[in-house]
């Protein structure tokens, strides 16, 4: 199945980290303090990224891999998918390193280019409390974390096969209470363990875990629920969770019955969602939207509007943000179009392994 709802949340949450990154080089007014407080309590909404790719992954892998080659595949599918562009966006960032050491580039963050960092990131490691910041590429720690979960799947799939549902969500449910006690106890240096970002592997273990339950429990319910709007009233009831800063499993369990929701209308109503078909070019790239925008950022944001436009005057930066936005989108459609696409198949063909199962499509494949 092609899970559009879940296309268009992940799509639509990619865009708004970008705007709120982009925001800090607005005003500082009260627009953009509104904004941006309203857009940093949305953050949770990552851990929905987590979760749809802890859906997808065990629906396609859940009961097929069954040998180290299928796994050894797996890993080999995924770095192919994700790491050449996550490398050429790290490598980037590593110049503008070099440029700041040089003393060519200031930057207000130079703690962010300690080439002390250089190689967690490039072991993909900066999410698992290796790091008291985040570094280079920022925005990677998520793939950092996904890493984590990819790495850690043979758990997910003997628990699935020995406990079903039931080992899902005990997995899940002590995943989140050790996540809850290390919060509180000062291990995991956060407010709430949804926000955190440099231990955010253990974080997406658990929605990992519980993307997985939300598909175990799609697949075998007997409801045949055809109407979309309960599961777009569950997910703006998450949404509102979040704008008043509900507790953090209270999220975590309105964006599973949200998943739950629009999960089992699409598979009994699949046309229900043929309207979001327009955004699938858009969706199928929102990895690459997520993953460009702080390189875009640099160079427009940072440099063109910081140094370039903003002092002259001529334009109003909210009309201006729409730029560097349609960059953004238009690099990481080229980019997946021309480069992502070319080189995972390489690689697949290179190292991949045939006997295995066939690749998560890249619409499917998690950001």
């Amino acid at each position: 199945m092609h899970f559009r709802i879940f296309e268009f949340w992940r799509l639509s949450a990619a865009m708004l980290v970008m705007v709120y990154h982009f925001l800090r080089f607005g005003p500082d007014d009260a627009t953009q303090h509104h904004v941006s407080d309203m857009l940093y309590r949305l953050l949770p909404l990552m851990d929905m990224f987590f979760m749809i790719s802890g859906f997808l992954i065990l629906l396609r892998y859940g009961e097929t891999l069954t040998s180290v080659r299928a796994y050894r595949s797996f890993l080999v599918r995924r770095l192919a998918r994700f790491y050449p562009l996550y490398l050429v966006t790290f490598l980037f960032f590593v110049l503008v390193c070099m440029a700041l050491h040089a003393g060519l580039v200031s930057s207000t963050q130079p703690g962010r280019y300690d080439p002390g960092f250089l190689w967690q990131n490039l072991a993909l490691v900066q999410a698992w409390g290796t790091t008291d910041q985040l570094s280079f590429n920022y925005v990677a720690w998520s793939l950092s974390a996904e890493w984590f979960c990819y790495l850690l799947l043979p758990v997910f799939v003997l628990v699935i096969r020995h406990a079903g549902w039931k080992g899902l969500a005990a997995l899940a449910l002590a995943a989140i209470a050790l996540l809850e006690a290390a919060t509180e106890a000062g291990v995991i240096p956060f407010s709430s363990w949804l926000l955190a970002d440099t231990f955010g592997a253990y974080r997406a273990f658990a929605d990992f875990a519980l993307g997985g339950l939300v598909m175990l429990l799609v697949r075998q319910s007997r409801w045949q629920l055809q109407s979309h709007l309960p599961a777009w009233s569950a997910f703006a009831l998450t949404i509102a969770a979040m704008l008043f800063v509900w507790p953090a499993f209270l999220i975590v369990v309105l964006l599973a019955v949200s998943m739950f929701l629009a999960a089992l209308a699409e598979r009994n109503n699949p046309d229900g969602a043929r309207h979001l078909r327009l955004l699938a070019p858009l969706g199928a790239v929102s990895f690459g939207i997520y993953l460009w925008h702080p390189v875009v950022e640099t160079l427009v944001l940072a440099i063109g509007w910081k140094h370039g436009i903003a002092p002259l005057g001529l334009v109003n930066f909210y009309v201006f943000l729409l730029v560097p936005m349609a960059i953004t989108v238009i690099v990481a459609l080229a980019s997946d179009r021309w480069f992502e696409r070319p080189v995972s198949g390489w690689l697949n063909r290179r190292f991949g392994s045939r006997h295995a199962s066939g690749p998560v499509a890249p619409e499917q494949a998690a950001a």
